[in-house]
């Protein structure tokens, strides 16, 4: 383990020691992940979201390719999490309707002959932002209510924007942990339906749905890859759903020949990165506020399945101070010549803008070497959202009469500016 006061790291000894167990990644496999892409498939606006290729980026990093898998796309509503929200969705309303497993399709619920199904049922969620609006907007298709409890602090765009689909937003007193208490308690007294990522004791079918929803993320950028494998994938962990469902897919499709996985937190809500620290195969949570600008990362406390599976494969831990994701940002959002733009907002951008400051600065070299970066590394990374708060975005990047030089973002440390550029960072071991 490796500590400094911008960012931490460690290796995980054990995961490439740990025989896949089907008993946590079964849920995973790639044939599941082939039905919920073809769920997907099935929505008149899918298109895949590109997977975007930054020549020039990795060039000025030393490494052979860089890609990033850019969500700000995915069905107009920037951000990844529709993708859980909606397949979760279905397979409850299918699973009302008496219907087997893999005939999920919004397209059997949206004829008038099911409003039965749909009559007087009000779903509910907890959320910083992204996954509240993916549930209101899939409860919106179906013709049902949602309820979103959002953490005190969340900003005004966020909270309009999942008011814009219907849904009534409660706004609580307390931080995203105290939210998702608030929503289950509400869904048992009212005869609500949880629709959460994260497992508790009793409440696994619906975060597991979620969870094989976030499949077609990977799957898409492996399809668009055609054969060519990455060296390395980054992902970013909140409560670890989405970075959990990534891993376990590519133990089950891969086994031991999977790429490098490394899970990337803020170092407020870094609950993943402390359960490793303590190495005492327990999870631990991390209370308090949890500031940091990564809104969609603030959560203390980890899904004990995503636990189960990131403690026993995932290869690093990372938790990352804010100055690392508005780097990112100002990367992608400023980006070299020849290299194309990317928005991506807080949350999306920290995995850019840890890899960035790693491989450009020569304090960074022992990072570099634990995680086994070089010059032949292929890495692919995911922006998972864009900019769901605007107002912070051009902040951090700067208005157009102080904007850096394309270039400038990945070899400064300027402060925060919100549109896509540098920043500093530090490591633990």
């Amino acid at each position: 383990m490796v500590e400094h006061a911008e960012m931490a790291w460690l290796v995980n000894a054990r995961a490439r020691r740990t025989a896949p167990d089907v008993s946590v990644t079964r849920f995973f496999s790639e044939a599941i992940a082939g039905e919920v892409k073809r769920f997907h498939q099935g929505f008149p606006r899918y298109r895949p979201t590109p997977l975007i290729q930054l020549k020039q980026l990795s060039r000025q990093l030393g490494i052979s390719k860089i890609w990033i898998k850019d969500e700000s796309y995915r069905f107009g509503l920037k951000a990844f999490k529709v993708l859980g929200a909606s397949y979760a969705l279905a397979c409850i309303m299918a699973e009302k309707a008496g219907m087997k497993d893999g005939a999920a399709s919004f397209e059997a619920f949206t004829d008038t002959g099911k409003n039965r199904l749909r009559a007087g049922l009000t779903f509910v969620t907890a959320t910083d932002g992204n996954h509240g609006r993916a549930v209101a907007w899939a409860a919106g298709m179906l013709g049902c209510g949602a309820v979103v409890y959002m953490p005190e602090g969340s900003s005004r765009a966020r909270v309009e924007a999942v008011k814009s689909h219907g849904a009534r937003v409660v706004v609580v007193e307390g931080n995203y942990d105290d939210a998702v208490v608030l929503a289950a308690r509400q869904a048992e007294e009212k005869s609500w339906i949880l629709v959460q990522d994260t497992t508790m004791e009793g409440y696994e079918s619906v975060p597991i749905r979620i969870m094989q929803g976030y499949l077609t993320v990977l799957s898409e950028s492996l399809d668009a890859l055609r054969g060519e494998r990455p060296t390395h994938i980054f992902i970013q962990c909140g409560v670890g759903s989405f970075a959990a469902a990534q891993q376990a897919y590519l133990v089950e499709r891969f086994g031991s020949k999977r790429p490098l996985f490394g899970v990337v937190e803020a170092s407020k809500a870094a609950c993943f990165y402390k359960s490793m620290s303590i190495n005492d195969g327990k999870p631990h949570g991390v209370s308090g506020k949890l500031d940091t600008v990564m809104a969609g990362l603030a959560c203390g406390q980890p899904s004990p399945l995503a636990w189960e599976i990131l403690r026993a494969f995932a290869d690093f831990f990372l938790a990352c101070e804010d100055d690392m994701t508005m780097r990112g940002m100002r990367a992608l959002g400023r980006p070299l010549p020849g290299d194309p733009r990317i928005v991506s907002g807080e949350s999306g951008a920290i995995t850019t803008g840890m890899v960035s400051t790693i491989l450009t600065q020569a304090r960074w070299r022992p990072a570099a070497e634990a995680l086994k970066l070089h010059s032949k590394s292929k890495i692919l990374l995911v922006n998972t959202e864009g900019d769901t708060d605007p107002e912070t975005y051009h902040h951090i990047l700067g208005s157009s009469s102080n904007a850096m030089h394309p270039g400038d973002a990945l070899s400064s440390d300027a402060g925060p500016s919100h549109k896509k550029g540098g920043g500093s960072c530090h490591c633990m071991i």
